[in-house]
């Protein structure tokens, strides 16, 4: 899997996810992440996952990238083909955190960026 920092500007973290996740990977992007939020004090992340293939086996029990960045992050979208929306929104925690996370199909980043730039 390839995550890429792609922009990193008013306030929101552009993050392009291709390929197989694994728990090592995304721990990696998720260092990132969170000092960019700590370093603004706080923004949303734009995930592009237009390219996504799914998650690997592995260790998926390590939340300390929540418990650390979750009072930071004030929006979530998540840009991909449809049929991962359901199995996105669960891995993503949507429901469960204190920040909104929404998901939209490929081809709407301007429909993501306007909403996580909405109050």
């Amino acid at each position: 899997m390839s995550t890429t920092l792609l922009d990193a500007s008013d306030g929101i973290l552009t993050i392009e996810v291709k390929g197989k996740i694994s728990p090592a990977s995304l721990a990696s992007a998720q260092g990132q992440i969170l000092e960019t939020l700590q370093l603004w004090g706080g923004g949303s992340i734009l995930l592009l996952c237009d390219e996504f293939e799914g998650w690997t086996s592995g260790d998926w029990s390590d939340t300390s990238f929540q418990i650390q960045a979750d009072n930071l992050l004030l929006k979530m979208a998540i840009i991909g083909e449809l049929q991962w929306k359901d199995m996105a929104m669960a891995f993503t925690g949507q429901g469960y955190r204190p920040f909104p996370i929404a998901f939209f199909e490929s081809g709407l980043a301007e429909s993501a960026k306007a909403w996580l730039k909405a109050e």
